[in-house]
C-alpha cells in the first residue's frame, strides 16, 4: 500500500475528505519525525512504539572493490509492534 492509497483506505473508514485524511497524516509524520529527532520515543498502546536505536560502528566491506572500510555509529529509526497488532497479524 503506498501513501495514496493509504489515505483513500483511511479516508473511506473515517468519512474524511481525501484532502483532510492526506493533512492528517502529514501532521503525524511530521510530529513522529520531530519527536524521534529529539531522541523522545512515539507510543501508541496496541499498535506500536515508534523510537530510535544506537547502532555501533563495525567494519563493512565495499561491494564494488572488496575493500574494508569503517562504517562508523549511527542512530537509526525503528518500529517495535504492540501486542494486539503481532496478535492480529499472527492470527491471518
Amino acid at each position: 500500500m503506498n501513501k495514496q492509497e493509504l489515505i483513500a483506505a483511511v479516508s473511506e473508514k473515517t468519512g474524511l475528505t481525501k484532502k483532510d485524511t492526506g493533512t492528517i497524516l502529514e501532521a503525524f509524520t511530521e510530529v513522529v519525525t520531530d519527536t524521534l529527532a529529539q531522541g523522545d520515543k512515539v507510543q501508541i498502546v496496541g499498535f506500536g512504539t515508534f523510537e530510535t536505536r544506537q547502532r555501533a560502528a563495525r567494519k563493512g566491506r565495499n561491494p564494488q572493490t572488496g575493500e574494508e572500510m569503517d562504517i562508523p555509529e549511527s542512530v537509526v529509526p525503528a518500529f517495535k509492534p504492540g501486542g494486539k497488532l503481532k496478535e492480529t497479524i499472527k492470527g491471518k
